[in-house]
């Protein structure tokens, strides 16, 4: 250290200092405000990307809540949907089981008319038939009425039991 203490000159350390602040100003000039630029760049990169991230995180929070209140109102709309289909369904099968009990009963008064009208006609044909064989007996009882009573009735009684009804 003595060395450099005897060594020192003045006038070379003024020449020193002289190149340092012109190294430094040159410095200051062209590499500091670019180095420092950048960096104020790269910091405010850093905190746009940053802010975009978080922004980006709450929107994907907002479609997240979003696409559930969708699928959620989707649900109730289906669910809806449904209830309604089920309704027109148990309505519509109500409603052919009404028609299908009144075509029902339609067919049964039909046929319990036709039923009728069979039967009045029967009754009608065998009233007839009664009549046409009352005549036919009242006529050979008027022919055989002249001859003895006991003739006429073993007639009658003959021709009761040869009548059948057709």
């Amino acid at each position: 250290m003595e060395k450099l203490i005897n060594d020192f000159s003045f006038g070379l350390f003024i020449w020193q200092i002289i190149l340092f602040v012109l190294l430094l100003l040159l410095l200051r000039k062209y590499a500091w405000n670019p180095i420092l630029n950048a960096l104020n760049d790269r910091e405010e990169g850093i905190q746009n990307a940053l802010d975009e991230a978080d922004k980006a995180r709450q929107e994907m929070l907002d479609l997240k809540s979003s696409n559930e209140a969708i699928l959620k109102e989707a649900r109730a709309e289906r669910d809806s949907l449904l209830k309604d289909a089920r309704e027109i369904k148990d309505k519509m099968i109500s409603e052919a089981k009404d028609e299908a009990k009144e075509q029902a009963n339609k067919i049964v008064e039909q046929a319990k008319v036709s039923i009728e009208n069979e039967k009045l006609a029967a009754i009608t044909h065998l009233k007839n038939q009664v009549a046409e064989l009352s005549i036919g007996i009242a006529e050979k009882v008027i022919k055989e009425e002249l001859s003895n009573k006991g003739k006429q009735v073993a007639l009658i009684e003959k021709m009761l039991d040869e009548a059948t009804l057709k």
